[in-house]
Parts: structure tokens; C-alpha cells; sequence
């Protein structure tokens, strides 16, 4: 029987030279897991570097789906001010959807504003303080007429065929640094006008299909009964959401290894 009573105790400085190696090892392993060398399947959502040192540290984009014109906000027409009432001079549009009306002029008034002299309407007083921090582009124009082919061309650059969508694009390029989150959301997306479409993935890995948050609902329901859903649970305590969401994993997993490959519902499990 061996004796252990003689054997001194290991100080804290021995015992961290013993093990610098395994601790080293095991945050080495770590640091390349996340940059994706030591991942068995890599993260297709891992952060990736840009081909160009980015300018901007965040870009928001608000795409307000029916908000004011153009002709009321930022772009002043005087033409159309001056033939206000007179009938259209160019054929009328072949998709139409009621009688087509004469021209109509906008209802605010506009006023240079800044020292970029920017025609800024009486809509905006507070934003006609800082047009010179603000970069307006009115060159954009659409091939569609209608709606939904509108906003695909403008979503995925397409109104005819399916493409991926602009956040899915920036996804599959950038990655995300958030380990937490989806990589690409969208705040509630339409059904309508391109519906899914219009932040789907198209032929990219499902991995990069926007996540939708809430609905505005089915067809126009007016905005203050948009919502989201499934972000708030008031029944069960976070402990208990956990165990929930790692049942519904399982599951997912379950169903996958009974269905085979299915890039949709990993893309899912993924997100």
C-alpha cells in the first residue's frame, strides 16, 4: 500500500506551470473554434473579413413600406407643381388598379435648407436642421410598375426571378459578431408585395434566410396591432424557457435524422 502522508502539497505557482499547457490548449482550441481552423463543420454565420476596410461601423436599414412619396418628402418637382391638374403626358402605365386621375402637385411646400441648399418639405422642420450630415440619393428608379415587382427588384434585384435578398447577401459575406442572435432579422415583414421573397435566401444555405419578427398581420392591419411574437413569455420563467427551447432542438434534430439532409430546417436549428 503506498504511503501518501509524506507528499507535499503542490503550490499555486507548480500547479499552474503543470498546467499552463492544458489551460493554454483549451483556450487556443477555444479562440480557433470561433475563427472557424479547429471547427469539425465550420459556422457559415462565423464573422468573415471584408475585401475592403469598411468606413461605416453600422448601417441601419428602414425600409418604411407605405410611407410618404417622394414627390412630398426630399424631391421637389417643380414641373409637376407647374402642371398641376393637366392630364398625364405619356402613355398611361399598363398596370392600374383605379381610373387614372390628373397629375397632382405635392400638398407641403418645400424650402432649401442647409448649406447643401437641399429642397427639404414642411413635413420634416427638425430634419431640415441637419440635411448637410445626411446624403440623399434621388437617381433611383423602378422598371416595375407594381408593387410586388417593385419591391422585389428592390429587395434582391429582381422582379422577375428568385434571388437572395439583400440582408442574406451581407450575411453570407460579413457573417455576424453576435453569437447570441440571428445573423440577419426582419422587423414585421409584409406577406404581401414579395412576402418571404423579399428576405429569403434563395440559392444561398438556408443558414442566411432572414428571420422574420412579428407580423403587421394579413392583408393591412394598421400598425399598432403589429406585434412580436414568441419574444416575451410572461408564463414561464427564463430557467424554464431554456429547457423548452432544448426540447425544441432536440426535436428539430429528431426530425432531421428521420427525414435526412433538409438545408431548411438546419438553417432553422442553425439560426
Amino acid at each position: 500500500m503506498n504511503d501518501f502522508s509524506n507528499n507535499g502539497s503542490i503550490s499555486r505557482r507548480e500547479m499552474l506551470r503543470r498546467s499552463a499547457a492544458g489551460f493554454g490548449n483549451l483556450a487556443l482550441l477555444s479562440l480557433l473554434a470561433e475563427s472557424g481552423f479547429a471547427q469539425v463543420k465550420p459556422d457559415p454565420l462565423a464573422p468573415k473579413r471584408p475585401h475592403f476596410e469598411p468606413k461605416a461601423k453600422r448601417v441601419i436599414f428602414l425600409f418604411m413600406h407605405g410611407g410618404p412619396s417622394h414627390v412630398d418628402t426630399f424631391d421637389e418637382k417643380p414641373l409637376l407643381t407647374r402642371d398641376h391638374g393637366k392630364p398625364l403626358p405619356f402613355a398611361k402605365p399598363r398596370v392600374q388598379f383605379s381610373t387614372t386621375r390628373n397629375l397632382l402637385k405635392s400638398h407641403w411646400e418645400f424650402t432649401p435648407r442647409g448649406q447643401c441648399g437641399m429642397p427639404v418639405s414642411s413635413l420634416f422642420p427638425q430634419v431640415s436642421t441637419c440635411v448637410d450630415d445626411i446624403a440623399f440619393i434621388n437617381s433611383m428608379y423602378g422598371s416595375n410598375a407594381a408593387h410586388g415587382g417593385a419591391l422585389l427588384k428592390l429587395h434582391t434585384g429582381s422582379d422577375n426571378f428568385i434571388r437572395p435578398s439583400m440582408g442574406s447577401w451581407i450575411n453570407y459575406g460579413l457573417g455576424t459578431e453576435n453569437r447570441n442572435l440571428p445573423g440577419f432579422v426582419t422587423i414585421c415583414p409584409t406577406s404581401l408585395h414579395g412576402g418571404v421573397y423579399n428576405y429569403g435566401s434563395a440559392f444561398l444555405p438556408a443558414a442566411y434566410h432572414g428571420i422574420s419578427l412579428g407580423t403587421p398581420g394579413y392583408p393591412n392591419a394598421p400598425v399598432e396591432n403589429a406585434q412580436f411574437r414568441f419574444t416575451k413569455n410572461t408564463r414561464l420563467n427564463r430557467d424554464q424557457q431554456s429547457l423548452q427551447l432544448e426540447l425544441l432542438r432536440e426535436m428539430n434534430r429528431k426530425q432531421l435524422d428521420e427525414t435526412g439532409p433538409d438545408t431548411a430546417l438546419e438553417g432553422r436549428i442553425h439560426s
